[in-house]
């Protein structure tokens, strides 16, 4: 494919069913993408609609899938920005680390900049520890506070840290 979401973006004439593929799992479709999302901050900035691209190239799409799931760089850039505007619901992933909990103070003011300014049905789903190390006392203490701030939106299901899940795409593999 010589087409990705970068062009969908940037290009009106692309459309994104030109990037959408079937995988190897069963009834999951992917839109692709490639290094050139890297380009995408520096190109958008100062567009008027910057942060409503990913919402307009998915609208035409939304009705043919059950769900659509953007992931984003762990970062508050114009991509992730743009996939909050897109979507109804955020999935927030946090790593069982104490610096990754002090992350989520910018994300959480980020989300209620995006329900005032661009998308007021934003919700969060909730929340999902990852990368947990159940033999460090931090680890333990970090889950902890994680509950404490968000209470019942923290999902029972923690994702463990695990060699082969940090190997998957490495093989190009599903974890």
């Amino acid at each position: 494919y010589k087409t990705s979401l970068y062009d969908v973006l940037m290009n009106p004439e692309e459309k994104i069913e030109s990037i959408i593929t079937k995988s190897t799992i069963p009834g999951l479709s992917v839109a692709l993408s490639k290094i050139s999302m890297a380009k995408l901050e520096p190109s958008l900035l100062g567009e008027i609609d910057g942060h409503f691209r990913l919402k307009d190239v998915i609208e035409p799409i939304r009705k043919k899938y059950d769900y659509i799931i953007i992931d984003t760089p762990p970062t508050l850039g114009l991509i992730t920005l743009n996939a909050l505007v897109a979507s109804n619901f955020i999935l927030i992933p946090i790593q069982s680390s104490y610096l990754c909990l002090e992350g989520t103070d910018d994300l959480l003011e980020t989300v209620d900049k995006v329900r005032k300014v661009a998308n007021p049905n934003l919700q969060i789903l909730g929340i999902l520890i990852t990368l947990h190390d159940k033999r460090t006392n931090i680890s333990r203490d970090v889950v902890e506070r994680i509950k404490k701030v968000f209470g019942d939106k923290v999902f029972k299901t923690i994702i463990s840290k695990s060699v082969k899940l940090e190997e998957s795409p490495a093989y190009k593999e599903s974890i």
